[in-house]
Formats: structure tokens, C-alpha cells, sequence
């Protein structure tokens, strides 16, 4: 039986249909829209929280979102162990849901980036990474403007000593550098994973990196790694 994936739509949700489209047409994976007030999630094997401006990043990103309806049932979700993945503002979500360690500033230069990045894999250990060598490097576009990830100097180190750290941002050799970091995350993280490893937060966005036409496929290889660990669980 295959495993069906859910976007979940707020309003403000910008990236929901690209979502859709890379899981249901490219990777051909069941998939279904989630309205932000629905609340049974009986169905869905994995979640995906898209990109885009919910509540018009009013406050600020992420926070008035994080008290949707559907928010109590993907916590409850994810606390028994459902994948999750949060891009972009769905990462700033998870945050402000302490779903994931840590918050996120404006970019350094104040400024909406919206470009190509290259990422370094830091660990093969989530099943959004089994299928990535460590220390490989994707090219996967960004579009925030509140993408710089910040937290206080112990929780770093645990997100250190955890393995937690998910993706780095580097340069197209794979190292990281403060040139590469464009928008001033702290130890240039562009990912990180909860303790228990079933919950990703990005702010690039692989879900706009699954067709070489539109400049890169290295999303897919995240996509591919749940989907093949959703098919052997």
C-alpha cells in the first residue's frame, strides 16, 4: 500500500501547489491538499508544511499559523513519530510550534533573497537524507526574507553533539563559508532535524529543485530518501 503525503494549506500559502506537483506528478506519490482547519489526519503517512506568507507573516512568521486547528493534530502527529517536513515558512512554523529548537531573524542585509543556493548534506541519518551522502553538496533555490536561524549557544552545541544539523549553506565545493552564508544563520544552517530525526525544517525549498528545467533535480533526492524509507516501514 502506498503511502499518501499531505500538503497542508494556509491561507497565505504560496508554495502548496509546487509542493503538490513535485510529490504527486513528479514523484508520483499519493497526495492530498490539508486545509489549515482540518483535523484528522488519519490517513496521511507524511506530512509536508510548504512555503509562502501564512497570515500574511503578520506578528511574525509563522506565529499566527502556529495556532491553526490543524497545528494540535500535526504536533500529536509528529510527537508519535509521523514525518514532517517544514520548508521555509513551513520551517519558521515548526519553530514557532516547538517543533524544532530555535527561531528565525531577518536576514542579515534586511533584505527578501530569492536565488540559487548550494547545500552541504551533514548527515545521512533522518530519513529525508538516508539516500544522500554525507558531505554532498545540492543545488536548491531560497525565497525568504526571515531566513536567518538563530539560537543561543547551548542549544547550538546540542544541535551539534545530536547530529541535528541537517544542511549547511557552502559554496558549489561543498565548503562552508561565511560568503556562502547570505543571510547570517547562525553556524550556516540551512536545516535541522528534532532529536527523535522525523522532523525536518529547510528554508530552501527542494520542491522547486525536482526538474532540470527549472535549473536543478537535486530536491528529489530528499523526496526520494522518504519515499523509500516510507516503503520499507
Amino acid at each position: 500500500m502506498s503511502a499518501t503525503f499531505g500538503v497542508i494549506v494556509f491561507p497565505g500559502s504560496n508554495c502548496d501547489h509546487d509542493a503538490y506537483h513535485a510529490m504527486a506528478h513528479v514523484m508520483n506519490a499519493e497526495t492530498k491538499f490539508l486545509w489549515h482547519k482540518d483535523t484528522d489526519l488519519s490517513d496521511i503517512d507524511f506530512l509536508l508544511i510548504p512555503g509562502g506568507f501564512s497570515y500574511g507573516d503578520y506578528l511574525r512568521s509563522g506565529a499566527i499559523a502556529r495556532f491553526s486547528p490543524i497545528m494540535q493534530s500535526v504536533i500529536e502527529f509528529a510527537e508519535k513519530g509521523g514525518p514532517v517536513l517544514g520548508i521555509c515558512n513551513g520551517f519558521q512554523i515548526l519553530l514557532e510550534a516547538g517543533l524544532l529548537p530555535g527561531a528565525m531573524l531577518h536576514n542579515k542585509d534586511l533584505r527578501f533573497v530569492c536565488k540559487q543556493t548550494h547545500l552541504r548534506c551533514e548527515t545521512s541519518d533522518t530519513l529525508f537524507t538516508r539516500n544522500i551522502e554525507e558531505g554532498s553538496v545540492l543545488q536548491i533555490p531560497v525565497a525568504h526574507g526571515e531566513g536567518n536561524y538563530f539560537t543561543d549557544k547551548d542549544q547550538l552545541k546540542k544541535l551539534q553533539d545530536n547530529d541535528q544539523i541537517v544542511f549547511r549553506y557552502c559554496d558549489s565545493q561543498g565548503n562552508v563559508t561565511d560568503e556562502a552564508n547570505f543571510n547570517g544563520s547562525v553556524d550556516n544552517i540551512a536545516g535541522i532535524c528534532n532529536t527523535r530525526r522525523n522532523i525536518l525544517g529547510m528554508m530552501p525549498h527542494p520542491e522547486r529543485a525536482v526538474e532540470q528545467l527549472i535549473g536543478s533535480d537535486d530536491g528529489k533526492r530528499i523526496f526520494e530518501s522518504v519515499l523509500n524509507e516510507l516503503a520499507v516501514a
